[in-house]
């Protein structure tokens, strides 16, 4: 027998991964039932990323700022009359793309792991069979609380990385540009639109409930020793990587459609 998966069975995998995600959708409201545990899931991946998250910010921002400041100053368009462009430009870049897909794969790498190597330890060792032995629902006692968790964690995640990024950028700019605080200030919101930075806020649920139930997922299908828990936490960072990518390209031309509405 191969010991690699066939198509058929990536096609169950797919399939039984589909079943999993609709039913954690639908015992999404048991979460909200039970709020210590989801608020101690939701404390636990936030505190958890907020690290990492805050070295994202800080790269993102003076990254960008280097980038697009160099472009600018060897334009041979703009040249240096364009550098009030640059706050507007960075701020769109950071708010509208790189901090939601910033928090989405930091959480997809960290909490997609964690989860995934929690709940396969707990179905090695027994622990969620004894509890579906008692009646109770793991979907609903363990996964929605996470999934929830996640889905309300990634918009903080996200506000933050933006916070970090474009304070970052400007603190650049204050100590070696030509800008002045105030001009930076007025030109950072200029093009910076409601509704676009809240459809680009809301896309950071989608990723987290991706995140959530990969790990979760992956988890609750280790089987056999120790070794399933490493495998399962290496599927849960892999697949919640690969579908927070993907629903970034989607969710992207989906609110594109429905501003130009």
């Amino acid at each position: 027998m191969s010991k690699h998966p066939t198509f058929f069975d990536r096609l169950s995998s797919l399939g039984r991964f589909v079943a999993f995600a609709a039913r954690a959708l639908s015992a999404l409201p048991s979460a909200i039932v039970r709020p210590l545990e989801t608020f101690r899931q939701f404390h636990r991946v936030l505190i958890g990323s907020l690290p990492l998250s805050l070295v994202a910010g800080v790269a993102i921002g003076l990254v960008l700022w280097m980038h697009l400041r160099g472009v600018i100053l060897r334009s041979s368009i703009g040249g240096p009359s364009a550098l009030p462009y640059l706050p507007t430009a960075i701020a769109l870049a950071v708010v509208l793309e790189f901090a939601p897909i910033g928090a989405g794969l930091i959480s997809s790498g960290r909490v997609g792991a964690s989860l995934g190597a929690e709940l396969g330890a707990m179905r090695i060792t027994e622990q969620i069979d004894a509890l579906e032995v008692m009646g109770l629902s793991a979907m609903r006692q363990l996964v929605a609380p996470r999934v929830l968790a996640c889905m309300a964690a990634l918009p903080v995640l996200t506000v933050f990385i933006a916070a970090v990024a474009i304070s970052s950028a400007f603190l650049a700019e204050l100590l070696t540009g030509n800008l002045t605080p105030h001009l930076y200030e007025q030109r950072t919101w200029e093009e910076l639109y409601l509704d676009e930075s809240l459809a680009s806020l809301a896309k950071t649920i989608v990723f987290g409930f991706a995140v959530g139930v990969s790990g979760c997922f992956f988890g609750m299908e280790a089987a056999g020793g120790t070794e399933s828990v490493g495998q399962a936490a290496t599927l849960g960072v892999e697949r919640s990587t690969l579908l927070v990518l993907a629903a970034n390209v989607l969710l992207v031309k989906v609110i594109q459609v429905l501003l130009a509405n």
